[in-house]
Parts: C-alpha cells; sequence; structure tokens
C-alpha cells in the first residue's frame, strides 16, 4: 500500500501555561475537545532538546465542526524561552495558525463582541475566501479564514485550517509540500507588498506568497473531521530570512511543529527518503500520548522546520464510557463514519 493522508492532523504551539491558553482558545475559536491530556518526558526528542531529556504538559484539542487540532505544549522541567528577535514574515518556520470559520464578517463581529482585537479589518483573498487576523495574549498570530471543509455544524469558529509557513526558497519547498503530501493546487500565487498584512511585523517588505490546497481528497480514519486544509508559504524578497526557532527548542515558545495525520508509515518514509527528507525521529512503534497512542515520526523541511507525521493507532472515541478505538483493526483506506467521530462530543471541556 502507498501512504495515505488523512489531514492536517494538529499544529503544536509552544505555551508557558497550557490551561490558561487552552481555555483563551476555547474562548477565541471553540476548539474545545479534549482528544488527550498527558504530562510525560519527552524522550525521543533529545535531537532537539540540546540532548537532554525534557518533561511537559500537552493537550490535544479539536472542533467538532472540523478541521485539524491544536496540540497545547509547556515544559515543565525548563523555562521554555521566547525567540531572541521579533519574527517577521517570511522568517522560516511556522508564522501564523490558520483557523478555520464559515463567514469571516459574522466571526470578525463575535470577536469584536467578545473584546478580542483583530488586526485590521476583513479582507478577500484573489481566491475569494475572506480572511482577518488577530494575535493570542502571548502575541501569537492567527489568521481566521473561510473554509468549505466542515464535518459538522460550526456556529461558532471551527478548527485549525493550516498554517503560513516562511520559506528561503519558494521552488525548494515545494519539493515536500506539494511533491510529497500532495498540495499541489495554487489558490493563490502573488508577489509584492500585501495589503491585508498591514498589522503584521514586516508587512511594509515585498514577499511572494502562495496559497496551496490539495486535488486529491484525504482518506484514512479520520479523513472526514480532519479535511485537507491549506499551505500557505512565504518568501521574503527584500532580506535574508532567520529562522524563528534558531538557538531554542523544540518545545520553546511559539509554533513548534505542524502534523499530518497518516497511514503506512513505512511507505511514507520510502517516499520522504526518496525525496531527500528522511526521518529524523521515529518512534518505531506504538508510542502512548495518554489516552491515545500511535507512531510518529519528523523530518524538516528544506529550512529545517519541523514536520510530524503520526499514523494514529488508539483514540478515546468518549472517556466517559471507556470506549476506545484501534483503528489497526480497520481498513487503511476507509473513513470512520460519521456516526462514531460525533461521540467524540462527550469529550467536550465546558468553562
Amino acid at each position: 500500500m502507498s501512504k495515505l493522508i488523512s489531514g492536517i492532523q494538529q499544529i503544536g504551539i509552544g505555551v508557558p501555561n497550557v490551561h490558561k491558553a487552552w481555555k483563551w482558545y476555547r474562548k477565541a475559536f471553540g476548539i474545545d475537545i479534549r482528544m488527550f491530556e498527558e504530562a510525560a518526558q519527552a524522550a525521543l526528542m533529545t535531537r532537539y532538546t540540546g540532548n537532554e531529556v525534557h518533561a511537559r504538559h500537552a493537550v490535544l484539542a479539536l472542533h467538532m465542526g472540523g478541521g485539524a487540532g491544536m496540540e497545547i505544549w509547556q515544559f515543565t522541567s525548563r523555562e521554555p524561552q521566547p525567540a531572541a528577535f521579533q519574527g517577521k514574515l517570511g522568517d522560516t518556520g511556522i508564522f501564523i495558525c490558520k483557523i478555520k470559520c464559515k463567514d469571516a464578517d459574522f466571526m470578525h463581529a463575535e470577536h469584536q463582541r467578545l473584546g478580542i482585537e483583530s488586526l485590521g479589518p476583513v479582507h478577500k483573498r484573489a481566491d475569494g475566501r475572506k480572511h482577518y487576523y488577530l494575535n493570542d495574549p502571548h502575541g501569537y498570530p492567527f489568521e481566521m479564514v473561510e473554509s468549505d471543509e466542515w464535518f459538522g455544524p460550526a456556529p461558532y469558529g471551527g478548527g485549525v485550517g493550516g498554517a503560513v509557513i516562511g520559506v528561503s526558497n519558494m521552488d525548494k519547498a515545494l519539493t515536500l509540500y506539494r511533491d510529497v503530501l500532495g498540495y499541489d493546487i495554487v489558490a493563490v500565487d502573488e508577489t509584492g507588498i500585501i495589503p491585508s498584512w498591514q498589522a503584521i511585523p514586516g508587512s511594509d517588505e515585498s514577499y511572494r506568497r502562495m496559497v496551496l490546497r490539495r486535488s486529491e481528497p484525504t482518506a484514512g480514519p479520520f479523513s472526514q473531521i480532519l479535511g485537507g486544509g491549506e499551505i500557505e508559504l512565504v518568501q521574503a524578497l527584500d532580506r535574508k530570512p532567520r529562522n524563528l526557532f534558531e538557538n531554542r527548542f523544540w518545545g520553546d515558545l511559539g509554533y513548534i511543529h505542524i502534523c499530518w495525520d497518516i497511514r503506512d508509515m513505512e511507505a511514507l518514509g520510502k517516499e520522504l527518503e526518496a525525496a531527500g527528507f528522511p526521518f529524523t525521529v521515529n518512534s518505531a512503534s506504538s508510542f502512548d500520548m495518554g489516552e491515545a497512542s500511535g507512531q510518529f515520526t519528523y523530518v524538516e523541511d528544506p529550512d529545517s522546520t519541523w514536520i510530524e507525521f503520526v499514523e494514529t493507532h488508539k483514540i478515546p472515541i468518549s472517556q466517559k464510557m471507556n470506549w476506545y478505538l484501534d483503528t489497526r483493526k480497520r481498513p487503511a483506506g476507509k473513513a470512520l463514519p460519521k456516526w462514531m467521530l460525533k461521540m467524540l462530543r462527550f469529550n467536550r471541556v465546558k468553562d
């Protein structure tokens, strides 16, 4: 079997206080389904944590409307470090987390009502989709962007819909994001000063910006709820970019990684290695993550941005009913039935 991509599973977000951060994300975006929560040591990540094992507390949270989740991540064995410089658009790494919405004008008004300040008005992209930006309490930028990929009702907010990733060379970056991960539809390709970025650091400079989506539908157990999302690559044209995690550890403050949920890790590994992106971390077998388990691997994109892949083995359908699903006992390419995924609503955390 060749690899299957079920969609973007989550974006890792390094924060100083995991519970305080998640409470804000529940309020701002409605991401309130707890898939797992665990305090443990990140023993397999020493390559990126100074060759020392560090402890962390993490929560993976989803939105029942659909989209990827947030892995909200806090070091507990050390003080998480901020970047030593003000990051700008085009600096290499994940700079903005995209959040799906059905109606950007409605969400903009709701955020105003809740006292969440936006970074300017709603704009319309070249592909017709409306979007706007805001910062969370840590100063991390988010983009609210309209989406047509939905799993269930989403009267307020949605899940993670992708990421804005700084790259130093667009063509080299496409060898991973387009050629291996399948983001081959060019929804937006523009060069110059981007008016909708006016309140974001670096907005007065020139860039090439590509918004990419998948032509091939996602497949596998969680494909219906995750969806394909979009990847936005940004290349600075007026300066040499800096790496947003330079001289810092994986897990420090900011957007740590972007993760895809996949089937057939062995086939994926062969394809990635042939393309020049060998695994740098590999759990090799099933790895427990609190209430969930799976095999995970990492690669680095051409600019050393961390890309994670997870082949999910076990998830809690309903923690209250002690009901767990082992996906290894099901056909790899078959999506889980909607009624089963809808049971995840019983894992909702209410404020």
